[in-house]
């Protein structure tokens, strides 16, 4: 109250020195009555307020600004750190609300530092939420010109964060750009091994993994193994290890993945945040599904305690995730039924942001209906699937999928259309041409 009386009693002798009444300082935005209140003490105004009083006292701003009680601003930090519990505690709506409501007192109370923490907050309740085009847009703003963008680890945290939304949004061009050139400038400053460095490099390595660019996401996966050794972090090692997985299975080196998610898994159970443990079962599942003999029963028994940690602890996007793999895991059980409703789940959790994995979940849905003999179901959601991964930049995801296609319209008698979806595979590994002059073929029947 001392601090709310010094302000209030600067106030009062300004307004006395300009000679105007309270009406005269409230003016048509404010009331006589609030005015009376802040000088007794009893109101702490907002920054916009004070800038208000400061125009009319005719002084400078920042000489009722330095008697901003200091109370206000520990309120506001301690809210903000009430926002970050919520946010890892897996309440991305709640924490959502908290940061927004942060992020205006602390505008108003001139608390840049903890405005800037709050926008970032923000950015990432909203991810967290699956509203990934906001998002984007508030990470966006953080790396042009927030502060926690220009500095350090702060910087690479957002440039992290709009890696993952992107490839999320299918966007994997963009993402993959924005990564390297990020790396190539830490590179350069010499930033390199640090906890946030090695989170980069990880992520760098899954994009390419998922872009089909095996020999440098293998790369950049032994390099990160290599220097997140000498940092000894475990998060950072932990984080290696998922995405160096990542490249090994893409590879279809299934006992390197295997062994590499295993060690990711054993590093990330020894801490408490149960998403990323849950998120990690969801890729060993994947993995033991997809090696030559695979193991679905202990993949089904990863992905129903991943299902439990992800009702509680995370979004509607990682359990999306989670009923695809189930789908697939169905698929090899022999239950397609069961498999088409994992998959038609997680495209309704996904909605319509999530395009890189929505294509996956066509596909194993595709597989789905086929097995249950909707031949007209499968090729629909097929060639959505290839056309979405092939827009997504994913080439060789699309070529698989226009392959998987080409053997769905094979079986049902549809052989021209089956040659099409073919050569489009091809076309997505790079194929062009042919060195053999074009031929016309027999007039096509109508």
């Amino acid at each position: 109250m001392a601090d709310n009386q010094e302000l209030g009693n600067r106030i009062r002798q300004l307004r006395r020195a300009a000679k105007l009444s309270q009406a005269d300082l409230a003016g048509d935005d404010l009331s006589p009555s609030y005015v009376s209140l802040l000088e007794a003490g009893k109101r702490v105004p907002t920054t916009r307020v004070v800038e208000q009083l400061a125009e009319r006292l005719g002084c400078d701003p920042k000489a009722l600004l330095g008697l901003m009680p200091r109370a206000r601003t520990e309120d506001i930090e301690v809210e903000l750190r009430y926002a970050e519990i919520m946010l890892r505690n897996g309440d991305s709506e709640g924490a959502l609300r908290a940061y927004e409501k942060v992020s205006a007192e602390a505008s108003d109370a001139g608390q840049d530092d903890i405005a800037a923490q709050a926008e970032l907050g923000t950015a990432q309740a909203l991810e967290l939420c699956g509203r990934l085009e906001e998002a984007v847009v508030r990470y966006e703003r953080l790396h042009a010109g927030g502060r926690p963008a220009r500095q350090g680890a702060g910087r690479l945290t957002v440039v992290v964060a709009l890696c993952r939304c992107y490839r999320e949004l299918g966007d994997l061009a963009h993402a993959v750009d924005l990564a390297e050139t990020t790396l190539a400038e830490v590179q350069r400053l010499g930033l390199l091994p640090t906890v946030t460095g090695m989170e980069l490099l990880s992520t760098l390595v899954g994009l390419h993994s998922e872009r089909g660019d095996l020999h440098r996401a293998s790369y950049l996966a032994s390099l990160g193994l290599e220097q997140a050794r000498q940092v000894e972090d475990p998060k950072a090692l932990g984080a290696v290890y998922w995405n160096a997985s990542l490249a090994a299975h893409r590879s279809g080196d299934s006992e390197n993945a295997l062994m590499l998610v295993q060690r990711a898994l054993a590093i990330y159970a020894e801490g408490e945040n149960e998403r990323a443990v849950a998120r990690l079962r969801n890729a060993y599942a994947t993995v033991l599904l997809q090696r030559d003999e695979p193991d679905v029963e202990a993949a089904r028994d990863l992905l129903r305690r991943s299902a439990d940690t992800l009702v509680r602890e995370g979004s509607s996007i990682d359990l999306a995730y989670c009923e695809t793999a189930m789908a697939r895991a169905e698929l090899l059980a022999a239950d397609p039924a069961a498999a088409a409703e994992h998959a038609r789940r997680a495209l309704e959790l996904l909605g319509p942001g999530h395009r890189l994995e929505t294509a996956r979940t066509l596909l194993v849905l595709a597989a789905a209906l086929q097995e249950q003999g909707d031949e007209a179901g499968a090729r629909e959601s097929c060639e959505r699937g290839a056309l979405m991964l092939e827009a997504s930049g994913a080439d060789r995801q699309a070529a698989f999928a226009w392959a998987e296609l080409a053997e769905i319209l094979d079986r049902a008698g549809e052989s021209e259309r089956a040659v099409h979806a073919y050569q489009q595979g091809m076309r997505c590994l790079g194929r062009r041409g042919s060195l053999l002059p074009h031929r016309p073929g027999p007039a096509r029947r109508r």
